[in-house]
């Protein structure tokens, strides 16, 4: 039995690299890649105000040295986007040369991160930051590049760009104009048309506006190249400023180009089913990169979602496709360099121009919104796009923390009182923070009333709820009665898929007075069952297809779906008491019909007995204490030859404590070997078996460890559910 969950990607799984897989896959792949590379690089590094020749070096470099020691083997890496508005800005603070000093130091720091592996740590930045700080630079360059489309030249700030937008307009440059309007249409057209979207837009967007602007069009300015790319290469200096602005320099390429790099890899991962990304390694490759890419004066490498997500579209399978593309581009520009200078600017111009927008992604408003994170995301946004990426970056941090401190501390307490009966209601988020103010309104409460606690908070602390249970208790003792109605985690449930079905608190049990009724349980499912009515809907209309039987006791400490992490559709259940399978033709309908509708109708793959320990049944067969007569002495007979069983066997010691089982946990224990055998007693489940479509498993499940074992035929009888099942052999089978 596995209790892996396959990934929910459904792209390609990458493989093993032979040369085989690299010519069928990665070789196709590393040209379409190349295609796409050459029209952004160039764009990026005009807009970045570097060398056009940098932004080509990057994307070498990005290609071989990123993708051949990066830890995410199908991201590819290259000049990006989200750099743009960092970089133009050191190239107006300190020259080409320093800048590219700044990024061969900012590449150093990048591998440090690496190797003492904190790099993951970026991840940690509030998502509505991120995206803010994205959508920031995505309108900077917007609003940058629209002046290049108009034909005329980007000026150094947001402000500056929309002051000078006005002028832009009236200047007449109709061909510029021309060329940018058609880049973005095919931009924006060419992904609808579903026959050809395979073939890159910003591919097609650039190659039809050149072919058209060689044969048409002379008034635009084109792309220039140095006529000996090697010779043009400008080496990395040492900034001129003081020691703070040239480390705010290195940390900021340092920072963005991590964030985005480790962002990117992790949107990588959802798009395939194969290998999850190193962020590590892949911090350390990305750095190793940078610090070529500097050296060689080379613009800042970081991941780029746009490339790596036509990487794997186009079937990729391993990193030979990101190195190959590197390859391309550093061949086609020392060998055809010639062919992108026909290249207008207007056209990458209007390539950065939609790539900008694109960074404003309404799908991550939506979600920021639904959340309470848009405002922290909008303030982020317009601070990197009026006052530069640190600034609007720290801003919109310090913001979230304020919110998240405000979250923390708030929680109103209010009461009231009707014909004698208080009601206290309690609402937000109750931590130890406004455990004081809590403790001064419950002992207003005159002594000997009657109160209801109306519970609807989103988290509540464990100094918040000894407040409420120590008041709770002294309150009852002193002649009051108190109801507790606990609507609590109602709001973190609508948030947090892991809790979605947890309407208990999982560190308290209560009093049994005090449990949710069945009623209140089904209004606080209802009330957070959102996020999964389309998933059940689904299931409604397709029908049940569960891999395994699972049967168990009823015992109501067993949770199925919690000890095995399953859900709605993933298992065929049978409780009883006991977890018996009477064999047979043993008149025991209801469970014969379950064993025979799952595997001769739904096909389950496996069929587990669990048992557990602390089990009543096995306690009431060895004292016999059943009332005769009745229908749980005749139910406990099926227990018998598992009695029988455990007398023959050995002490059984438990594998992780080797602590020794109880009469009643060996008898548990020995039951479940017995159920195995009587699930064999079925026509069904030994042709099933002998034809390799079914397994049979033995589980015992220990209350006191919260803790699964393997039940074997023979010694040790258990094992640890969490080894590999190699370490069970063929005792799993019959």
């Amino acid at each position: 039995m596995s209790t892996s969950h396959p990934p929910p990607a459904s792209g390609p799984v990458p493989e093993r690299t032979t040369w085989r897989s690299v010519l069928h896959h990665d070789l196709p792949a590393s040209l379409v890649v190349f295609l796409i590379a050459i029209p952004l690089s160039l764009g990026i590094a005009a807009a970045s105000g570097a060398p056009l020749i940098a932004g080509l070096v990057a994307a070498v470099v990005g290609g071989i040295v990123a993708g051949a020691l990066g830890g995410s083997p199908l991201q590819v890496s290259g000049p990006a986007a989200g750099l743009t508005v960092v970089v133009a800005g050191l190239v107006g603070q300190f020259g080409w040369a320093a800048t590219a000093g700044i990024t061969c130091a900012a590449g150093l720091l990048q591998i440090l991160l690496g190797v003492t592996r904190v790099g993951r740590l970026a991840l940690s930045l509030s998502p509505a930051v991120v995206h803010g700080m994205l959508a920031g630079i995505g309108v900077t360059i917007a609003v940058q590049q629209l002046h290049v489309v108009l034909g005329g030249k980007a000026q150094s700030s947001l402000i500056a760009n929309l002051a000078a937008l006005p002028a832009q307009l009236v200047a007449h440059h109709p061909h510029s104009v021309l060329v940018g309007v058609l880049t973005v249409a095919i931009l924006l057209t060419w992904p609808r048309l579903p026959k050809v979207k395979v073939i890159p837009a910003p591919l097609v967007a650039v190659v039809v506006v050149t072919a058209l602007a060689a044969a048409f069009l002379t008034d635009v300015t084109r792309v220039d190249l140095p006529e000996q790319p090697l010779q043009e290469l400008v080496l990395p200096a040492v900034p001129d400023g003081t020691p703070i602005e040239i480390v705010t320099a290195v940390l900021t390429v340092a920072l963005v180009a991590s964030v985005e790099s480790l962002l990117s890899a992790v949107a990588v991962d959802k798009l395939h089913r194969g290998k999850r990304s190193n962020l590590d390694r892949e911090l350390i490759g990305q750095g190793a990169a940078n610090a070529v890419s500097g050296a060689l004066g080379g613009m800042p490498v970081t991941g780029v979602i746009v490339r790596s997500s036509t990487n794997v579209a186009a079937g990729a399978r391993s990193r030979a496709s990101a190195i190959l593309h590197g390859v391309w581009i550093a061949a086609f520009v020392l060998a055809a360099g010639a062919m992108l200078e026909l290249i207008p600017m207007a056209a990458l111009a209007g390539v950065l121009l939609v790539t900008g927008l694109r960074l404003v992604q309404l799908a991550h408003i939506r979600t920021l919104r639904k959340h309470d994170e848009l405002l922290v995301y909008v303030v982020t946004a317009a601070g990197v796009a009026v006052l530069g990426l640190a600034d609007g970056v720290l801003i919109g941090l310090a913001l979230a923390i304020v919110r998240v401190l405000y979250r923390l501390a708030r929680a109103t307490v209010t009461t009231t009182e009707e014909d004698g009966l208080w009601t206290i209601r309690i609402r937000g988020t109750l931590v130890f923070l406004g455990v004081a103010s809590l403790v001064r309104t419950l002992r207003s409460i005159p002594e000997g009333a009657r109160v209801r606690v109306d519970l609807d908070v989103h988290h509540l602390d464990h100094a918040a709820y000894e407040a409420i249970e120590d008041w709770r208790r002294g309150h009852i003792a002193r002649g009051g009665s108190v109801e507790l109605n606990r609507v609590a985690f109602r709001a973190a449930m609508r948030s947090d898929p892991a809790r979605r079905l947890l309407p208990w608190h999982p560190q308290v049990i209560a009093e049994p007075d005090q449990r949710v009724s069945m009623l209140d349980g089904i209004r606080e499912f209802e009330a957070s069952a959102d996020p999964i009515r389309p998933m059940l809907a689904k299931l409604a209309a397709d029908g049940q297809r569960p891999a395994q039987l699972f049967i168990t006791c009823a015992d109501s400490r067993i949770v199925p779906n919690l000890i095995t992490t399953t859900g709605p559709g993933d298992q065929f259940c049978v409780r009883n008491v006991g977890n018996l399978v009477p064999p047979k033709g043993s008149n025991s309908s209801s469970v014969d019909a379950a064993i025979e509708y799952a595997v001769d109708v739904l096909g389950v793959k496996s069929i587990v007995v669990c048992g557990h320990s602390h089990c009543g049944a096995a306690a009431a067969a060895l004292e016999a204490n059943a009332p005769a007569g009745t229908g749980l002495q005749n139910w406990l007979r099926h227990l018998e030859p598992s009695l029988r069983r455990a007398v023959g066997l050995p002490d059984i010691v438990d594998p992780a404590t080797g602590v020794k089982l109880s009469p009643a946990d060996k008898l548990s224990v020995a039951n479940v070997g017995v159920q195995l055998a009587n699930l064999r007693s079925f026509a069904c489940v030994r042709t099933a078996e002998d034809e390799g479509r079914l397994e049979l498993i033995g589980l015992w499940f220990d209350l006191r460890a919260a803790a699964a074992r393997l039940v074997l035929d023979r010694e040790p009888y258990l094992v640890r559910a969490d080894e590999e099942l190699a370490t069970a052999g063929s005792s799993l089978k019959r």
